[in-house]
């Protein structure tokens, strides 16, 4: 099958790849700068900012979960080229999204003390209070966050990745020098750095809701569906929502779990986990990045009943995610010695570091491409109950389980954390790649 008979040529994919994985690597780059830039507040500071973030992590994932979802039926919905449909789920995602997420902000608005207390316990009282100013200023974002993530559904969706590129390269400079007035200039603490946030988390809602009302694009937000509730239009987009929900909620409870194991190990392995867990979320950029290309790219054959391209994309799709994947994870690894001088460590915790990098990249290099990337393939297809109840199971039984045999029976300590991570990869890899090639993900219809 000639690739000129595909919907999508090489140098579609190329276009919609490279600003995905740039999009990644500046929220990445940009997370470390204000880090940097909230350190010189003070500790209290960087404790409560790091706490806060743990918990909106909850809220960002849920906000991601529904704009996944409506991705999903967007991209068949072009891919069956109607354009009305479209248009009509992106505008009942905007609004279902706006909804939710200011019911949401007013739960946290009213509870914000009583929650942190509850997830938190007695931390100090100065830490507590930068908790509580974060939290209030960034309670206020989450309509923004959705209402950007509806708008950066339907953009993927049509391709148009760059757009979002461009929407986040504006917000983050916004971000870092807002950043830096706050706490350098003003001298506003905590609150220095979480309204900057705020202006920037508008900002990119502001500019991706006029993009999406522009009448020359094949998707367009219409205000009379976003002022309408279809129960019908929203219950296709809740179908791959809700499982793609649940399966990051438990994923994010087992992490909690897992960071309650590590500190079990002693000072110098909690450092080098910490360390490395930073390093790994720069080398999980090439997998996760290409997620959104399988949604668009499976979703729209799919949508166009082309089962026969859908085929044909889950392979090519793969290959680049590996190739790609390889080549950045291998480079990380290269670089860690060069990122741990920036680190004042101890030797022995330093080459711990690198062991657990090392064990880390070679997985996500080969297993992540299947067990993350290719699973967006099948959800976009419809197959998303299967996909959930593997990647539940496995991160329980797989992750949390052989974290606790390994790390804590046979006394591994963040060595047997990082197998049984790399376990759990395998695990979903060799399902996941079974159920591509059975063919079974055909048999679903989304619209």
């Amino acid at each position: 099958m000639g690739e000129k008979m595909m919907p999508f040529s090489g140098k579609d994919l190329q276009k919609m790849i490279i600003p995905l994985f740039l999009e990644q690597l500046l929220v990445m780059l940009v997370g470390i700068a204000d880090t940097l830039v909230v350190s010189y507040v003070g500790e209290a500071a960087v404790s409560g900012v790091s706490l806060v973030n743990q918990f909106n992590t909850i809220f960002i994932y849920l906000f991601t979960a529904l704009a996944s979802g409506g991705a999903v039926v967007i991209s068949q919905y072009i891919g069956r080229k109607d354009s009305k449909n479209a248009g009509r789920s992106a505008s009942q995602l905007l609004m279902f999204g706006t909804v939710f997420s200011m019911l949401i902000a007013v739960v946290v608005l009213a509870g914000n003390k009583g929650m942190l207390r509850l997830l938190f316990g007695k931390v100090e009282d100065s830490v507590m209070d930068a908790c509580v100013t974060y939290l209030k200023i960034s309670a206020y974002s989450y309509p923004a966050l959705a209402i950007y993530n509806s708008g950066a559904a339907v953009y993927r969706s049509l391709g148009k990745t760059n757009v979002t590129m461009y929407i986040s390269v504006l917000s983050n400079i916004i971000n870092v020098v807002g950043n830096m007035i706050g706490v350098f200039v003003l001298q506003a603490g905590v609150a220095g750095v979480a309204w900057p946030s705020l202006i920037a988390r508008i900002f990119s809602a502001v500019v991706i809701t006029v993009l999406c009302f522009r009448k020359k694009n094949e998707v367009v937000y219409t205000s009379g569906w976003i002022c309408k509730w279809d129960t019908d239009c929203l219950k296709q987009i809740w179908n791959v929502a809700i499982p793609n929900g649940v399966e990051n909620g438990i994923f994010q409870l087992v992490k909690v779990a897992l960071s309650s194991i590590v500190a079990l190990f002693g000072t110098y392995q909690i450092a080098a986990n910490g360390v490395a867990q930073s390093i790994w979320s720069l080398a999980a950029l090439a997998g996760v990045a290409m997620g959104p290309a399988f949604i668009t790219v499976i979703g729209q054959c799919m949508g166009n009943k082309d089962t026969e391209a859908a085929d044909y994309y889950f392979a090519k799709l793969s290959k680049i995610t590996l190739l790609l994947s390889s080549v950045w994870n291998l480079l990380i690894f290269l670089f860690t010695p060069l990122f741990l001088r920036f680190y004042a460590l101890e030797p022995q915790t330093k080459q711990l570091v690198i062991w657990l990098v090392l064990i880390h990249n070679i997985f996500n290099a080969v297993a992540f491409p299947f067990s993350g990337a290719l699973s967006n393939g099948l959800r976009a297809a419809g197959d998303v109950k299967f996909t959930m109840y593997v990647s539940v199971l496995s991160t329980i039984a797989g992750r949390l389980y052989l974290s606790y045999l390994l790390g804590i029976v046979l006394n591994m300590g963040v060595i047997g954390i990082a197998i049984a991570m790399v376990c759990d990869w395998v695990i979903r890899a060799v399902i996941f790649i079974w159920r591509q090639k059975s063919g079974k993900w055909k048999e679903f219809q989304v619209i």
